[in-house]
């Protein structure tokens, strides 16, 4: 609960300006947009109002893994089969991110994932990046597309989505990334996969300690390239591969209160984050599901002062981090660290 967080700290962090580096397209749905698009298209929904519509869409309270919690998406995948929706959500995903003072995000979706009623992948990276773009005209925000690899996926269903990444390089696509269920498919399977995506220039994000160990973060840095290492929170089973990521300042991007909602760690108190800037790491605070988890970046800032006993300063310096560790080009992050720099000195930081 974050009730004993006082009201003026809440207006604070409301106010801070954010960078959302990993959210997910798919998980970050509104239930009042669901209801447009299924209305629009005759498709059935078990209930007719946002509220009652949020229960099918967010984390149960008793979800026990990873696994579990991935079960959520099946939910909206239905409703993401043609280009207009994936554009509406797209934009629409920019807008919430506007409402709290977000001025970066980097969305990742798998493009595959969106092929039932006919698209390709490159349409479906077209459509989102379509709607990105849309969004960042309206609302301000810049944002920018990673296409995502799936772990239950083979070869000849991923292949197609780095080869489609790479031809919208320049047009919105910053990286590609791995995801799914990795307690199942480790890293090591994926080596060819990522060798064709650093043969084709693109930087690698790899979703890594978070449902299994710190090998697989290892994997990810040392034989697929990873840049940056999505959640890592299971570094702390392994010195050697947390002194490898403190030297190569390879960045994590972890997501509070997802991380406790998958299991990735079982109690606030032993969540790793506070260590890891201790230690020197570089960290970043993201949502990655909106909607499935319930939250916000002004929620994450707020628990992790709540829970972790972070500081304003210390906010600031993950929300500078962020900026750092986004895969844009410095022609995109000098104005922002500009603005950023402007908001922090209105905040008195």
């Amino acid at each position: 609960m974050l009730t004993s967080v006082h009201e003026e700290q809440k207006r604070r962090m409301a106010a801070f300006p954010k960078v959302d580096l990993h959210v997910h397209l798919d998980g970050s749905v509104r239930p009042e947009m669901l209801l447009a698009l299924a209305r629009e298209r005759k498709l059935a929904l078990p209930a007719d109002t946002p509220e009652a519509l949020l229960a099918y869409m967010t984390v149960p309270d008793d979800c026990e893994s990873l696994r579990d919690y991935l079960k959520t998406f099946d939910f909206v995948l239905p409703f993401m089969q043609d280009g207009e929706a994936l554009e509406r959500i797209a934009c629409d995903l920019v807008r919430q991110a506007a409402e709290e003072r977000c001025l970066y995000m980097e969305v990742r979706f798998a493009p595959q994932l969106h092929t039932a009623g006919g698209m390709t992948p490159d349409a479906a990276i077209a459509h989102v990046l379509s709607g990105l773009r849309q969004g960042e005209a309206e609302f301000g925000v810049a944002s920018r597309a990673i296409a995502i690899c799936m772990r239950h996926h083979d070869a000849d269903v991923n292949r197609p989505v780095v080869e489609a990444a790479a031809r919208f390089r320049d047009r919105g696509v910053v990286a590609v990334d791995l995801a799914g269920d990795e307690a199942s498919f480790p890293a090591s399977r994926f080596r060819g996969l990522f060798g064709l995506a650093a043969g084709l220039g693109l930087p690698v994000t790899i979703h890594a300690g978070e449902a299994a160990g710190p090998d697989n973060v290892r994997e990810a840095v040392e034989r697929l390239g990873a840049r940056r290492i999505g959640h890592g929170v299971r570094l702390t089973q392994d010195r050697s591969v947390l002194e490898l990521v403190k030297a190569r300042r390879i960045p994590l991007e972890m997501c509070p209160v997802s991380n406790l909602q998958t299991k990735a760690v079982e109690l606030w108190r032993d969540y790793p984050l506070p260590d890891f800037l201790r230690e020197g790491l570089a960290v970043t605070v993201n949502t990655d599901n909106r909607t499935v988890s319930g939250t916000t970046l002004t929620r994450e800032y707020l628990t992790l002062m709540e829970r972790c006993g972070l500081a304003e300063h210390d906010i600031a310096g993950l929300v500078r981090g962020a900026l750092d560790a986004a895969f844009a080009g410095e022609d995109v992050k000098t104005p922002l660290r500009r603005k950023m720099n402007e908001a922090f000195v209105e905040l008195g930081l």
